[in-house]
């Protein structure tokens, strides 16, 4: 019974650890995806490779102002792998991680935000940035969703993927070729990351 109580004790102890640790966290790794000969979706000359980048350098700046350290895994058109992200992401600790992407797809008409996680510790941030998003731009709602994407699999911090819009649907990509609209979305990612410090 002791031995069974003192399990208990530990178990509660290290639930408690993990919750502190995500709570004080103070800096966010920045992926944008893509770059390169690597361009990511794209739809005539508009590239998710420089939609990634020019949005993560917002969120970044949003994100200093609230206070936050910040990494970005690339700052210009270059390429990086996937595991060479992943190193970068896996030299902190006190920190977590937010690659962002556009999507694409073949039928033109699908369209929306959506987050994506892997781990129990990053659903909660998964959430918020998908809320933080919604609230801001007001597109259709895809959810925050469990995948096997590469960069979120196989680091050892929080981490999720952020799809900011379809470059293949006209709509959304007429949006975010507007400076104001990825400013907006980068916006929404950092007040969802935000909350995930107070709340998460």
């Amino acid at each position: 019974m002791r031995t069974l109580l003192r399990t208990i004790t530990l178990l509660g102890a290290c639930a408690f650890a993990s919750v502190a640790q995500a709570k004080s966290f103070r800096t966010v790794v920045i992926d944008p995806g893509h770059g390169g000969h690597d361009k990511g979706g794209q739809w005539g000359r508009v590239y998710e490779k420089h939609l990634a980048l020019d949005t993560a350098l917002r969120l970044e700046a949003h994100l200093k102002k609230m206070g936050f350290n910040t990494f970005v895994t690339r700052r210009s058109d270059y390429f990086i792998s996937l595991p060479q992200r992943v190193t970068i992401a896996n030299r902190y600790r006190n920190a977590i991680f937010v690659s962002i992407h556009y999507n694409y797809t073949w039928k033109q008409q699908v369209s929306g935000l959506e987050t994506f996680y892997n781990r129990s510790d990053s659903q909660k941030l998964a959430q918020f940035v998908q809320q933080g998003m919604i609230n801001r731009v007001h597109c259709i709602d895809r959810g925050a969703k469990y995948a096997r994407f590469y960069v979120i699999r196989h680091t050892e911090i929080p981490a999720v993927l952020a799809e900011c819009g379809f470059v293949s649907n006209q709509t959304e990509r007429d949006r975010m070729k507007s400076a104001w609209y990825r400013d907006t979305l980068a916006k929404g990612i950092a007040e969802g990351i935000q909350r995930f410090r107070n709340e998460g």
